[in-house]
């Protein structure tokens, strides 16, 4: 299970030893988002050929974003590789940093159209 670690930048951190889950595909969203700060998360999806991995996150990459958005369960399951510590984004800190950093913005957005093409390119059975 995830120790809540200390504050980071004034933000909640959550740290994962090797591999340990951060959540997985099906749960419920929690109304956070992680923004990797230290380490590296693996994200895989479970489908009828197995488990495939769909991408590597590392710092400064941003986790658990499609169930934030769109207030549904995880699409995947998240794997810490080593020691990983996530920042723990919540919803309204999330929106207030889209909505006045449009970059932010853009930057989340390129990222979920970037996992929507490997979705459309994944080979179906």
């Amino acid at each position: 299970m995830a120790a809540s670690g200390r504050r980071i930048a004034g933000m909640q951190s959550r740290t994962f030893g090797p591999g340990e889950v951060v959540f997985r595909q099906g749960d419920a969203g929690q109304r956070e988002a992680y923004l990797v700060h230290d380490g590296t998360v693996e994200v895989r999806r479970r489908t009828p050929n197995g488990e495939q991995v769909l991408r590597t996150l590392a710092k400064g990459d941003l986790l658990g974003e499609v169930a934030f958005f769109s207030d549904g369960p995880h699409s995947a399951t998240a794997l810490a590789i080593g020691r990983v510590t996530l920042l723990v984004v919540p919803a309204d800190r999330l929106e207030h940093l889209v909505r006045t950093k449009p970059n932010l913005g853009i930057a989340i957005i390129r990222q979920l159209a970037r996992m929507a093409s490997i979705e459309a390119d994944r080979p179906r059975p």
